[in-house]
């Protein structure tokens, strides 16, 4: 594979261009990627409106028929629902692993087994998700954890 990086003349677009035999799996997900680093999220908080980016966001968790975005530090509320965020996000880092929880898995510092074949995730930011046991195996996979 060949890459051919060109610095555009004064008022011309940013553009990349991709020439490949097959539009393969790999293909795709570097697509995807280019497309997700653009995707923003708009958070509320206090009256005021922030375009979160899904890379600062740890995770979506939906409490009482809202909707909030845990970053590092901060909390947002967002108004849309989680499978709305799930749909908008898909091939992302993010990944639903409970009925009202969706997790950016870059954010993930450890995982570890609990009684009922469900994890734990610790976050970068030390707070803790439990992942129920019917998405486990889809974590996994976006982990890159082989299955025993």
């Amino acid at each position: 594979m060949k890459i051919i990086i060109e610095t555009p003349k004064d008022g011309e677009e940013d553009e990349i261009i991709i020439r490949c035999q097959e539009l393969d799996e790999d293909v795709m997900h570097l697509i995807h990627l280019l497309k997700a680093d653009k995707l923003r999220i708009t958070g509320y908080q206090e009256g005021a409106m922030k375009q979160l980016s899904p890379k600062e966001i740890f995770y979506f968790e939906s409490v009482d028929n809202k909707v909030f975005a845990y970053c590092e530090k901060e909390v947002f509320e967002v108004k849309e629902k989680l499978y709305e965020i799930e749909e908008r996000c898909q091939r992302t880092d993010l990944q639903r692993i409970s009925k009202s929880v969706i997790v950016n898995v870059s954010q993930i510092e450890r995982v570890s087994p609990m009684i009922g074949s469900r994890l734990q995730a610790t976050m970068k930011n030390g707070e803790k998700l439990v992942i129920s046991r019917q998405y486990v195996p889809e974590l996994k996979r976006k982990l890159g954890i082989a299955e025993r």
